[in-house]
């Protein structure tokens, strides 16, 4: 199949088969979308030069779900209506774009939760990795803090938030969501037993670890649909240590 054929993914025409990856960018100051982003989407977003389709930067769904500097979120809505400018941007040049729903789980940091609160995980293990924040107006990489284990009454409000987030997601202008299961953030840390070592039904054997993935999955398209939702997995990687 030709890459620079049109094509159609799921409920959404594109002008080629090249996809833009997501990036995270640290650029929204206050959780919210601004007109740089806006430009920056809009300059990639030109089917004749740019990708058929574009996912976004990872957005986070709650407060909770925050784990790096200036990163936006989509929960509420004067972040909808920030997102729209970015929307637009891309639409004026014939182009399509998704949201990447986040939330990082224990890759994480106590002053960016709500209250100063420990970051959640399916169990109490620190992740191995870093996260940045900002000192002194300086990006800083830093270590990301023990969390604490989610109840699993928590884990209905999560699924609910996700939710939340893709039907705020397409109100904004984008045409579709793509929910981040990877890279060590909270989905990816209930599949992997390195990460999750409940012993309750989202715990222990395959189809429980998969549990919360498919319980968020089915609320998102019972949302908005199979045709505009994707996810994204990674077989490997260092920070489900």
């Amino acid at each position: 199949m030709p890459l620079f054929d049109a094509c159609t993914f799921g409920a959404l025409s594109l002008s080629s088969r090249i996809v833009m990856a997501p990036l995270t960018r640290n650029r929204a100051p206050g959780a919210l979308a601004n007109e740089r982003m806006a430009r920056y989407y809009r300059q990639r977003a030109n089917p004749s030069t740019g990708a058929g389709l574009i996912v976004s930067e990872a957005t986070a769904i709650s407060p909770q779900a925050l784990g790096y500097a200036d990163v936006p979120g989509i929960w509420h809505d004067a972040q909808v209506t920030a997102w729209r400018q970015v929307t637009e941007a891309v639409h004026a040049e014939g182009g399509k774009i998704v949201l990447q729903l986040w939330h990082v789980g224990r890759v994480s940091h106590t002053s960016l939760q709500p209250g100063g609160a420990a970051p959640v995980a399916p169990s109490a293990l620190v992740a191995k990795t870093k996260t940045v924040l900002l000192v002194d107006g300086q990006a800083t990489f830093t270590d990301t803090s023990m969390p604490r284990a989610l109840d699993v009454s928590e884990l209905p409000g999560i699924v609910q938030d996700y939710r939340r987030a893709a039907a705020n997601a397409i109100a904004a202008g984008f045409d579709g969501v793509e929910v981040h299961a990877a890279n060590g953030y909270l989905i990816d840390q209930f599949l992997r037993s390195s990460s999750n070592q409940r012993t309750d039904a989202y715990g222990g054997p395959v189809p429980n670890r998969a549990r919360f993935l498919h319980e968020v999955m089915a609320a998102i398209v019972a949302e908005i649909g199979g045709g505009r939702t994707g996810i994204r997995l990674s077989p490997v990687t260092p920070k489900s240590e």
